[in-house]
């Protein structure tokens, strides 16, 4: 995938590498938000994996987008997401939906005033629910147009998986595997990952929640077995969901908002 960059190696999509001598004179039609969590994934993948992710999807998204023409703008990775259900494992860091709530409504006041009204909420975190935050800030920004994407959702985990899960598992040490294989501990030190099910079918069976506590479910932290997960198939998972994710952002980069219904 080529990345669109100038000869100071700055990414004019990316805030965290622009500067003021370019901003100044820019103008842009979309802004994308990650927003991660730091949290123990399984024993061998670090805290930071879900922010990791988020910066790397968002970014090589952007990057398709941008070389197509839409005028789009990456914010910094938030890296602190709701953990309420982990809190007795050792810093995993929790924000509380009301927290989000609070800095969402900062940041769209900052996005707003500069008129960009278009806003992707890209979230790299199971825990962080944003449906009703949105629906409340919609409310206060009725000029903006305001969505969220889960990127596990974006295309079918099992057209690349043997045996997806959903934390810490063959797709996600896969994508560490191919986005920052440093950080991850070498095989023998992998969890299975098991998952234990609440005693109660109807939990099992999807239509009643409740919170899991995490310690109570997993010895490892992990959910899903990783042994199954290769460099090979991160890199695959990645480009599919960057194919995906880049083609909506031109797409929302170039609608007419207030006329999106037929």
């Amino acid at each position: 995938m080529t990345i669109d960059r100038n000869k100071n190696n700055i990414r004019p999509y990316i805030l965290a590498d622009t500067n003021w001598r370019h901003l100044q004179d820019a103008s842009f039609e979309i802004a994308v938000l990650p927003w991660g969590a730091t949290e123990a994934h399984n024993y061998h993948l670090p805290y930071s994996t879900d922010v990791i992710e988020g910066t790397a999807i968002a970014e090589q998204s952007a990057n398709i987008a941008w070389n197509k023409g839409a005028k789009v703008i990456v914010l910094p990775t938030i890296p602190f997401g709701v953990n309420t259900g982990q809190s007795d494992i050792y810093l995993d860091m929790n924000l509380n939906p009301s927290t989000q709530f609070a800095m969402l409504k900062d940041i769209l006041t900052v996005l707003n005033r500069h008129n960009i009204k278009r806003f992707l909420l890209l979230n790299s975190h199971g825990g962080n629910n944003w449906k009703s935050i949105l629906r409340e800030l919609g409310l206060l920004f009725p000029e903006m147009f305001l969505c969220v994407v889960d990127w596990v959702d974006i295309v079918d985990r099992y057209e690349y998986f043997d045996e997806p899960g959903n934390h810490a598992d063959e797709m996600e040490t896969s994508l560490m595997l191919h986005l920052a294989p440093n950080l991850v501990l070498e095989k023998k030190e992998w969890g299975d990952g098991v998952e234990k099910k609440n005693k109660i079918a109807a939990f099992n069976e999807g239509w009643v929640w409740t919170e899991r506590p995490w310690s109570q479910v997993s010895k490892d932290t992990g959910v899903g077995n990783p042994i199954k997960s290769t460099k090979e198939k991160g890199k695959r998972f990645l480009t599919g969901i960057c194919n995906q994710l880049g083609h909506l952002i031109i797409e929302i980069s170039k609608a007419d908002i207030k006329n999106l219904y037929e």
